[in-house]
């Protein structure tokens, strides 16, 4: 056996040469892997190899890229010139693929002229969550083997296909069962028949009969680019995706391999892909607590408890029941109960990803009660009742007796104190919040407050549950609205004030929109209810929100509120009703109507959440500051491509960011536009807020 270069090695199984990929963990395209994989293809020939087959070591194939390399200076051969290696081999080339061939990884798979992968491999083409496309020839060679259809819908979703399906579509010629050694010895045996069968070395570049039924079709690409523009508004990547593959369908192989390497250059060095790039480490750092270590003992959750079956409780136990963890849920009585189950219920049958064998399975899993006491046997107890902190502590007091030793009691508020809450039992070790965003099946974001008193072990385990149940779990120190919240009241501060000053409720959520968020502040109300928390009884027509609910609006719920909506569709309309209102409410209370521009809109809803982040940040409440980043992309729809406020700010320029504020704060009055010291620090001194850690 030759070893090629620290990840790669040679060895013959008689007269097939078996180069093998050893960089763990995900065995990606370093630049030693390309330096190995061109040396072992050159020395496989120059050996006489009669076949070459590729193999990884490790628990999956080339699972792409390394992306920590995007932005370095280039060390050893390129992708591309690797690639060529590969596919101009004057012998068969056999690509073995086990676990997933991913970005790059299928892009190198698919410069072999045959590809043998294990039954339970999977295949994918994800560039575009990161901002980017296939750069690397895959744009190309994809639709030539799998068709244009099913090319654009890989690479615009990043979704990957399992063997199976591949081996359906082309994009493998044979699938294996069993090991890595059955998949070895695979591909060995298709060498030797491709050898002695003297089999063609089929190069996906010469394919056209798949690309050429697509050939000139523009409805084809124009249908499905309406398909996905809902999903995809304000991305540049899944565009440029798509103009590749019409280029792939309607030019030369290298013409169009041309429009990707232009495409790519473009991507790679805008701010979208910066952007995202970005996030994808900061999600993966948001785990990571410097006071915890890893080997942290949990607590082993064989059964979660959920006191409250209405959509955020029910929600909570469809997380727990979805990995098989069985459910004890307790409401106040037997009607509410069975409504609340029976709400979970319709949730699991309208899933299309859930079988009807699964619905029933994971019902089974749920145990609905009217008695706290069920409680007992609860390794996790998670408390989904009404925001009132006397209810809350009453509750936890009761729990506090009915919970075993050493068993977790959290709370689900998404603003209240948590030490508080923690005081009204003898064990505040083991209190904690987990802070679920409503619908609690759906939304990623899982917000983990810990308080004063929370043992290592809790916070650890909280922390590991949520990656278990899927969600992006974000630690926070307690303070009003923790981190998300906290910083959302700032910009509905501002927007209740814009309105008062002449802009309209449109003009506002159109400007934040655009910007890239999935609706504005009244827009959002709209869709809570305007009711949530208001009293008629207590009504003093103070706010612009009294005076709506005053008049009979509710929002969505009754057709009526910042907006008009159509009973059917639920389309919204500016109601110029509204806007009256609102202007007559303004004047009595001394404002002064002017024309508003979008982008002093687009400057007063976000430059007090960026302040606010940076003071959550200088007062420890969050340990990083993509930490913030995190919680507002997964929880509230910050625009991905955009990073979070805390990188978006640093992209504007912190220095024009903190001149801003501190104009704002000179004419308007309130506690968000007094600068945050940490944001005046690190303008003064060239730092960043998205790379700011406690």
């Amino acid at each position: 056996m030759a070893q090629l270069s620290e990840s790669v090695t040679l060895d013959r199984e008689g007269d097939v040469a078996v180069i093998t990929i050893d960089n763990p963990p995900v065995n990606a395209l370093s630049w030693h892997v390309r330096q190995g994989l061109a040396d072992g293809f050159a020395q496989a020939v120059e050996g006489g190899a009669s076949a070459i087959v590729l193999i990884c070591a490790g628990r999956t194939f080339i699972a792409g890229a390394d992306i920590s390399e995007f932005g370095q200076k280039p060390q050893g051969p390129s992708l591309h010139d690797t690639q060529l290696a590969m596919e101009n081999a004057p012998v068969p080339v056999i690509a073995a693929i086990h676990g997933t061939a991913l970005g790059g990884g299928l892009e190198v798979a698919l410069c072999a002229h045959y590809r043998v992968a294990l039954d339970s491999s999977k295949f994918g083409l994800p560039e575009v969550n990161l901002g980017l496309l296939p750069g690397a020839g895959g744009t190309q060679r994809l639709p030539r083997l799998v068709g244009v259809p099913k090319a654009l819908d890989m690479m615009t979703s990043g979704r990957h296909i399992g063997a199976a399906d591949a081996l359906g579509d082309g994009l493998i010629d044979e699938m294996v069962e069993g090991d890595h050694d059955a998949l070895r010895n695979a591909a060995l045996a298709f060498a030797a028949r491709a050898v002695a069968n003297n089999m063609p070395l089929a190069k996906v570049r010469d394919r056209d009969e798949k690309v050429a039924e697509a050939r000139g079709n523009e409805q084809l690409f124009a249908d499905f680019r309406a398909t996905i523009a809902r999903k995809t508004r304000g991305f540049l990547a899944p565009e440029y995706n798509v103009r590749c593959v019409e280029a792939a369908a309607n030019l030369p192989f290298d013409e169009g391999l041309q429009v990707e390497a232009e495409l790519f250059r473009e991507l790679v060095t805008g701010s979208q892909s910066a952007a995202q790039r970005y996030y994808f480490f900061a999600e993966r750092a948001a785990n990571k607590i410097p006071d915890v270590p890893k080997d942290t003992p949990l607590v082993d959750i064989q059964r979660v408890g959920v006191l409250g079956a209405g959509t955020m409780g029910g929600g909570i136990a469809m997380n727990f029941a979805n990995i098989g963890i069985p459910v004890t849920i307790v409401e106040r009585d037997q009607e509410s109960l069975d409504r609340g189950l029976g709400v979970v219920r319709k949730n699991y049958e309208r899933s299309r990803s859930t079988t009807a064998e699964q619905v029933e399975q994971r019902m089974s899993l749920l145990t609905g009660s009217t008695d706290k006491a069920d409680f007992a046997d609860c390794d996790l107890v998670i408390e989904a009742v009404f925001e009132d902190m006397e209810l809350k502590k009453s509750v936890f007091a009761e729990l506090d007796q009915i919970c075993k030793p050493g068993a977790i009691m959290a709370s689900n508020t998404s603003f209240l104190d948590i030490d508080e809450i923690a005081s009204a039992t003898s064990r505040p070790e083991s209190v904690i919040g987990m802070h679920f965003f409503s619908p609690a099946n759906v939304m990623k974001l899982l917000e983990v407050i810990r308080g004063e008193q929370t043992s290592a072990s809790v916070i650890a385990t909280a922390m590991a549950l949520g990656k278990q149940i899927k969600k992006v779990a974000v630690l926070s120190r307690v303070c009003p609205g923790f981190i998300g919240n906290r910083i959302l009241a700032q910009r509905r501060f501002e927007a209740d004030r814009l309105i008062l000053e002449g802009a309209t409720p449109e003009q506002v959520d159109r400007v934040l929109y655009d910007f890239g968020l999935p609706m504005g502040p009244f827009a959002m109300m709209d869709l809570a209810g305007l009711d949530i928390g208001w009293k008629a009884e207590t009504s003093n027509s103070s706010t612009v929100r009294d005076i709506l609910c005053e008049s009979g609006r509710r929002g969505q719920k009754n057709g009526r509120g910042y907006y008009t909506y159509d009973p059917e569709t639920r389309a919204a309309t500016p109601d110029l009703e509204v806007v009256a209102m609102i202007r007559e409410f303004a004047v009595s209370k001394g404002y002064e109507q002017r024309e508003v521009t979008d982008q002093e809109v687009l400057e007063r809803c976000l430059y007090p959440m960026v302040n606010e982040g940076a003071k959550i940040l200088d007062e420890g409440v969050a340990i990083r500051g993509s930490d913030v980043d995190v919680v507002w992309v997964n929880g509230y729809g910050w625009p991905v491509y955009r990073g979070g406020p805390m990188f978006w700010a640093d992209s504007v320029g912190l220095p024009e960011v903190v001149a801003k504020i501190r104009e704002y704060g000179e004419r308007l009055d309130g506690d968000h536009w007094e600068l945050s010291p940490l944001m005046e620090k690190l303008a003064t001194e060239g730092g960043q807020l998205h790379q700011f850690s406690n």
